[in-house]
C-alpha cells in the first residue's frame, strides 16, 4: 500500500512552508505500510525554539489554505518537538538535538521515502 494522492501532494505544501523557514533536513516517510492511521510523516529541524516555532506555524497556516484541518497539535509550549497532525500528513518539527535523539528516520527505516520537491522552489525564492 502506498500513499495516497492526497497525502502526497499535502506534504509538499508542508515542506514547501517548512523550507521557506529555514527547515533543515527534511524527510517525507511513507508509514502506510505499518500504520492505518496515517499515510506520511514529514519531518523537519529547527535550529532553535524560535524557529522550531516558526516552522509548525507557517506549516500550519499553508497546510490549512490548502484545504487540510488540522487534528491535532503538540508541543507547542516547548519548541523542541511540535507534532501537527492534519490525518493523511503529521508533520514532525524538531530542534537539532531532540531529532537526533529520537532518530524516527531509524525508527522508520523500513518506510520508503518520499520525493520532496523543494530544492528547486526555494531557489527560484532565493532569486526572485
Amino acid at each position: 500500500m502506498t500513499a495516497s494522492s492526497r497525502a502526497l501532494e499535502l506534504v509538499q505544501v508542508a515542506a514547501g512552508a517548512a523550507d521557506a523557514k529555514q527547515a533543515e533536513d527534511l524527510v517525507a516517510l511513507d508509514v502506510t505500510g505499518p500504520l492505518q492511521l496515517t499515510d506520511v510523516f514529514l519531518l523537519a529541524t529547527g535550529r532553535n525554539e524560535r524557529n522550531v516555532m516558526a516552522i509548525a506555524d507557517e506549516v500550519e497556516d499553508r497546510m490549512l489554505q490548502a484545504g487540510a484541518k488540522t487534528l491535532r497539535r503538540e508541543g507547542r509550549s516547548e519548541g523542541r518537538w511540535v507534532l501537527i497532525d492534519f490525518g493523511d500528513v503529521v508533520v514532525h518539527v524538531f530542534h537539532e538535538e531532540d531529532r537526533q535523539y529520537y532518530s524516527l528516520e531509524r525508527l522508520w527505516s523500513d518506510c520508503p521515502t518520499i520525493p520532496l520537491a523543494i530544492g528547486a522552489e526555494a531557489g527560484a525564492e532565493h532569486t526572485a
